[in-house]
């Protein structure tokens, strides 16, 4: 296989210098441009990059700019913006109009692999689908199993566009970052320890990672107030619940988990929000991640409190069966040895982000020792 080129723009010289660097210590080839002129020189001259890494802020015509150009020309090369501006509205922005994925500065050799990972494989996907599509009346008849391949290999892809959604919300909300990727791990493990379908297992783990993606679209004053929310600033934030449904019900294959972000803060006994909804009234994947998500929530620091024990969490849990919690998962949870718990959290924490993502985008396959 040749090594995979990346084109990485951006006006400081340390910045490109340090990059090229990383890259290149990864196995890539790394080549630099000081700005977005000589970075489509360079794409007029040799189109064969398999990434464009852009920095957003430069003098003379910006990394938006850029991006703008290069999908227009070159459709076919992923780019991923670099910005030291944390700011939801401008990863947001870069999404709209293009970007694969979001790179904030500084940032850590291993962040970088784990966004240029999920980049590059973005292009390899969109390659291949371009190059099935072209030879597709030929393949038909010939080549159903390649036809089962490619639609694995698109979802795959949405995959890691949802992710990156996922990473967006973290950077808007960085209190709970890393949430969405335990609370999932841990739905995951309870699901297999109920012995879920692969396919019913495939829509809860979609529906735990986007559960707070409505979140997105609470104001800052809200989402990020310090202490706590009157009751009119409370009803603007548990309209996140429907504000996710309505953004990811549309989407075909993710219709079904749209239906456990919509559910998610619903309570066993009728009390919860947004509808009121009681006992399997409640999607069974929301019911299983309701647990999950409390003992993420309890077991987790925040700038507040410190995190209780996972047996701490357990005995709360037991406390709000049938109130809070279906008890019959509850008893599903309460016998799976607190080990298994503490041992995911850590399996967590040491996977590189690529290894992880697959995981949890992927959990009827993943077949490793721990359940994720």
């Amino acid at each position: 296989m040749s090594q995979q080129r990346i084109l990485v723009v951006d006006d400081e010289a340390a910045v490109r210098s340090i990059v090229a660097a990383m890259l290149d210590h990864l196995g890539y080839s790394a080549t630099t441009a000081e700005g977005a002129q000589q970075a489509l020189h360079h794409l007029r001259e040799d189109q064969a990059y398999d990434l464009v890494l852009s920095d957003i802020m430069m003098p003379g015509t910006d990394g938006l700019s850029l991006l703008d150009q290069i999908c227009a020309d070159y459709p076919a090369i992923p780019v991923v913006m670099l910005t030291a501006v944390h700011d939801i509205h401008v990863a947001t922005n870069a999404f709209r109009r293009g970007a694969v994925d979001y790179l904030l500065k500084p940032f850590q050799r291993a962040q970088l692999e784990a966004v240029v990972t999920r980049a590059v494989e973005h292009s390899r996907l969109r390659q291949q689908n371009t190059i099935y599509l072209h030879n597709l009346e030929d393949m038909v008849a010939a080549r159903t199993s390649r036809l089962r391949a490619t639609m694995a290999d698109l979802e795959r892809s949405y995959d890691i566009t949802l992710e990156a959604m996922g990473d967006a919300l973290d950077l808007r909300d960085q209190e709970t970052e890393g949430h969405s990727k335990r609370v999932t791990a841990y739905t995951i493990a309870l699901a297999r320890a109920m012995n879920i379908h692969a396919d019913d297992l495939k829509i809860i783990a979609r529906g735990a990672f986007l559960h707070d993606i409505g979140k997105i679209a609470i104001p800052d004053r809200i989402l990020l107030k310090p202490g706590r929310l009157n009751p009119e600033e409370m009803a603007i934030m548990r309209e996140h619940c429907q504000r996710g449904y309505e953004m990811i019900r549309k989407i075909p294959f993710l219709r079904e988990a749209a239906e456990i972000v919509y559910a998610h803060q619903e309570r066993f006994d009728g009390t919860g929000y947004p509808r009121g909804l009681s006992g399997t009234e409640i999607p069974l994947g929301a019911r299983i991640f309701a647990i999950a998500d409390t003992l993420d929530a309890m077991t987790s620091d925040r700038p507040y409190r410190k995190g209780t024990t996972f047996e701490a969490a357990k005995k709360e849990i037991t406390h709000c069966s049938n109130h809070q919690f279906d008890p019959t998962i509850v008893e599903v949870f309460l016998s799976m040895p607190t080990e298994s718990w503490t041992d995911l959290r850590a399996e967590i924490e040491r996977l590189s982000p690529a290894i992880l993502s697959a995981k949890l985008c992927h959990p009827e396959v993943a077949q490793d020792r721990v359940a994720v």
